[in-house]
């Protein structure tokens, strides 16, 4: 059994669904447009550019989920599903996704983004394992607006999944292959400890070192 990891923002979706999920609610006006768009859009070129401070981001990005009662969020959800996300599941990636899975292998996405935004775009890909940043619960199970653990982001991504491989009786180094699919610069760290880096679509600091280091690089925007 091999093991195959993907990250999910600008890899298998065609854009950013934590970028994304603040500009819906901007967009619903749950979200104040001119506090937030600005934030929003500075936090999104702090990542592309490979300096983003994730603790920053994530007291930006998980606060709104305290505000709201579980049922509305997941309302909102739906809505978000249906207006950004599904139209950026390209039938490539399916199809990749699938492929992989038919043939045996252990499939996860691992993805900075947090689970409750992650957890249903993960189902709708048809993968039953998701490695993400998680949002902390109160004891009744309602989001506080902090993290729990250790962010899914750069080394922590490492951390996190061997985490989930302990879980399950299984360590990295033992897949006769592994494979891990990303975008970003930021995926460097799991890139360099898989056997089979991909880079996907990558942004131009991460296809030059791809290039280098004789990486395989492809594209999942074709149809």
């Amino acid at each position: 059994m091999d093991l195959v990891l993907f990250d999910l923002d600008n890899t298998l979706l065609a854009g950013d669904s934590d970028y994304e999920w603040a500009q819906f609610l901007i967009d619903e006006g749950v979200l104040d447009r001119v506090a937030y768009e600005a934030a929003n859009d500075r936090f999104y070129e702090q990542y592309k550019a490979g300096t983003l401070d994730i603790y920053e981001f994530l007291a930006f990005q998980l606060a709104p989920l305290a505000r709201y009662p579980r049922a509305t969020l997941d309302a909102w959800h739906e809505k978000f599903m249906e207006t950004k996300i599904r139209p950026m599941m390209g039938s490539a990636a399916r199809r990749l996704v699938s492929a992989h899975a038919e043939r045996g292998a252990l499939v996860a996405i691992v993805t900075a983004t947090n689970s409750f935004v992650t957890g249903p775009i993960a189902r709708e890909f048809g993968v039953e394992h998701l490695v993400a940043t998680e949002p902390e619960k109160n004891g009744a199970g309602a989001f506080t607006g902090g993290v729990d653990g250790t962010p899914c982001f750069r080394e922590g991504k490492i951390a996190r999944v061997e985490a989930w491989l302990a879980s399950r009786g299984r360590r990295l180094d033992e897949f006769p292959a592994s494979w891990f699919y990303s975008d970003s610069r930021n995926d460097l760290p799991l890139l360099e400890r898989v056997s089979r880096p991909v880079a996907v679509d990558p942004d131009p600091k991460l296809a030059e070192i791809a290039s280098a280091r004789g990486w395989e690089i492809m594209s999942l925007r074709s149809t």
